[in-house]
């Protein structure tokens, strides 16, 4: 039942807005067990194609048209993204959050508590470098999750780290820097920042303790240290021991911190050397990467250029959603809702884990219990995007470790499992099972 209704929802027949039959009327109707329509309804919850809100039940979401987007922006903009079955296909890419856990209801209250407190000075162009309120209450909170050393002021709100990647990339390049050590593997969308910008990305290569810091050669450094992407390993003590020394500036992408599911994330590099690191995180993995909102703590020689290019571009960030997230961490609903989505996301993660150890015996998963993704190594010698062709034609899309390398190295592929529920990620480990090893 759950996949006729997720196949009529992406085939439109199920238009956005429709309000599915009450679960006792369709179990009725259909002569089968109200269970099962719970669940199927639930089920389509989880996965973000419907809502259910009391007195109001269960009603469709909109899905994107990607018809009316043109040919060449869709090119672009799927350049990460192998193409699926039209209605069956199950998606892993990596970095996406459960876009369904958004808390609607906290949201709502919290935004209705502020626009009944708002002034005409909250609603003025106001700092560019962020609302008070919201700086305020963003120190107080990473001081205590992540260890960081600043003040309220320190702070810039950004739209999220790819924008703090660009304007540092900016500022870096106006003074003269043209070249920054990146891990590889690593981020493709940092590295695109930053070449955008004119600041070319030198690899440096990354194993089982993170970013080999001998191997950097440029005075500038960025890196993702608590949980490294794409391969999930944590910065060894040695090696932040090793970068701290360093004398050059570190770019400190903190971008899943909240999610660690066996123990407290190490703190970030920032709380040990805060006049060399520029710090950056955001709440598109928390929430969701459509709120764009994030911070940068910069080093306060940077701050003046920052600040300055941060006005140029957009004059600051939305007054309205920074006052929301700030009353959401004050009266504790982020961190209640972080608790939350950390244990929904550990169950996905433990079911593909189970789903791969069942069919892929032979694979070797990297990295620590933490985040939305997982890499699993490949035999030497296999094209991995091959493998992610042929997994995308049986219906699962993932991204291969060659897509996120500068350099040649061991093959592998990136699975996202933070957007499917646990009974999809094991039916994409069965089906990525039947593809590696064929019977």
């Amino acid at each position: 039942m759950t996949a006729g209704l997720r196949d009529a929802v992406a085939a439109r027949r199920l238009a956005s807005g429709t309000r599915l039959p009450a679960t006792r009327v369709l179990a009725a109707d259909l002569k089968i067990s109200r269970g099962v329509v719970v669940e199927a309804y639930q089920r389509l919850i989880d996965e973000g194609l419907a809502t259910a809100r009391t007195g109001a039940g269960t009603t469709v979401l909109h899905l994107a048209d990607e018809s009316a987007i043109s040919s060449d922006r869709r090119t672009t903009l799927s350049k990460l993204q192998l193409p699926l079955p039209p209605s069956e296909g199950i998606d892993l890419s990596p970095g996406v959050p459960d876009l369904s856990a958004f808390p609607r209801a906290q949201w709502l209250r919290a935004e209705k508590a502020v626009l009944d407190g708002i002034t005409a000075a909250d609603l003025g162009y106001g700092d560019p470098g962020g609302t008070p309120k919201l700086r305020d209450e963003l120190i107080g909170w990473l001081r205590r999750t992540r260890g960081v050393r600043a003040d309220a002021d320190d702070i810039i709100v950004v739209s999220g780290v790819a924008q703090a990647l660009a304007l540092l990339a900016q500022t870096l390049r106006a003074s003269g820097v043209t070249a920054a050590a990146v891990e590889d593997p690593g981020s493709l969308g940092a590295r695109d920042q930053m070449t955008h910008w004119g600041v070319r990305p030198e690899p440096v290569p990354v194993d089982d303790e993170g970013i080999q810091v001998d191997r950097i050669t440029q005075e500038v450094a960025v890196l993702t240290p608590a949980h490294q992407f794409p391969t999930g390993v944590v910065l060894s003590p040695a090696r932040r021991r090793a970068l701290l020394e360093w004398g050059g500036l570190i770019v400190e992408d903190d971008y899943d911190a909240e999610h660690r599911y066996d123990r407290a994330p190490v703190a970030a590099l920032q709380g040990s050397a805060p006049e060399r690191v520029a710090y950056a995180g955001s709440v598109s993995k928390s929430l969701a990467p459509g709120m764009r909102l994030g911070w940068m703590i910069a080093p306060r020689r940077l701050q003046p250029a920052l600040l300055q290019a941060k006005h140029d571009t957009d004059l600051g960030n939305p007054a309205l959603p920074q006052l929301v997230l700030a009353r959401l961490i004050a009266s504790g609903d982020y961190e209640r809702h972080l608790r939350m989505v950390r244990s929904r996301q550990r169950r996905r993660r433990d079911a593909l884990l189970a789903g791969l150890r069942r069919h892929l015996p032979h694979a070797r998963v990297t990295g620590v219990a933490a985040g939305l993704h997982l890499l699993i190594m490949l035999p030497a010698g296999t094209s991995d995007v091959a493998l992610a062709e042929r997994a995308a034609a049986n219906g699962v899309r993932v991204q291969p470790l060659s897509w996120h390398r500068l350099e040649p190295g061991p093959p592998g592929l990136v699975l996202g499992y933070a957007a499917n529920p646990p009974d999809r990620l094991a039916e994409a480990a069965q089906r990525l099972g039947e593809i590696v090893t064929p019977r």
